[in-house]
């Protein structure tokens, strides 16, 4: 969530007639205000700290990226920081991978490698932004993929880590959803409400409304102290209520209700560092 743009609806893509100029111009037209009037709410993620908004896409970004069809045009048209990103997205399949890896042998040092690979995902998310500003050059898809990378990294990765340590019941699992799944909403709503929040003077969202999808790292960094102490599987602190029963259920998955809970808010507002 390092260099949020917002998403820009594609022009018309000129057809090979000789209308193509009159349908660039048109599109131009229509495009370039929008993206304009929005450039003000790009870069509102948890580690923008103080840095301006970037400058929005310019029209020769838009018609190369939705005009282009050679083979690979998607790799073509990826910026250095869209691929600083992607590694994000992989750092939390990577910690996925651990969790199912730890899940076969039971090795609790796989299950530090997937919290490692989440705070991993969480440097790549800072850095494309820095990568980003470097070239001073947005990317259309940015928003987009950043969204993506972290509901993998800060959403389902910390889920699977907390199931590896034994929140495995039902009633677990479905706490662990529900996180995962306000996450998914709280990213949802960032890329089509963000152009509402109030601004600074720079152009910067002056806060979050509801908790950063990032913040789930806190309990990551908790969780990584109940593998250290060995309190996992069957030694998870709190223990376990109504055991036997179809609703079996560990106290401790409480968190992630309270994390997805403070996700959705629109009435917490986070000030922005």
């Amino acid at each position: 969530m390092s260099r949020r743009h917002p998403s820009v609806p594609p022009p018309s893509v000129p057809e090979p007639e000789s209308n193509a100029v009159s349908d660039t111009s048109d599109s131009e037209d229509v495009a370039l205000p929008n993206l304009k009037k929005r450039r003000s709410s790009s870069m509102s993620s948890i580690f923008s700290l103080h840095e301006e908004p970037l400058p929005p896409p310019d029209q020769k970004d838009i018609i190369a990226f939705t005009s282009d069809t050679r083979h690979l045009s998607f790799i073509r048209q990826l910026h250095m920081a869209d691929c600083i990103t992607m590694l994000n997205g992989f750092s939390g399949f990577y910690s996925i991978v651990s969790c199912l890896r730890f899940a076969l042998n039971g090795d609790p040092n796989y299950v530090i490698r997937a919290i490692f690979f989440s705070f991993l995902g969480a440097f790549f998310d800072f850095f494309d932004g820095k990568v980003a500003r470097l070239r001073n050059k947005a990317s259309l898809i940015g928003q987009e993929l950043d969204s993506l990378a972290d509901l993998i990294s800060f959403g389902v990765a910390p889920a699977s880590i907390a199931f590896s340590l034994g929140m495995q019941s039902t009633a677990d699992v479905l706490s662990l959803a529900f996180c995962v799944l306000c996450g998914l909403g709280r990213l949802a709503r960032f890329n089509v409400t963000v152009t509402n929040i109030p601004k600074d003077q720079t152009g910067k969202s002056k806060y979050f409304e509801g908790f950063p999808i990032p913040s789930t790292l806190f309990w990551v960094f908790l969780m990584l102290g109940l593998v250290l102490k060995g309190w996992y599987g069957e030694n998870l602190p709190l223990g376990m209520l109504w055991e036997g029963t179809f609703y079996e259920w560990h106290p401790l998955t409480a968190v992630f209700l309270f994390q997805g809970s403070m996700m959705i808010s629109k009435s917490i507002h986070v000030p922005k560092p």
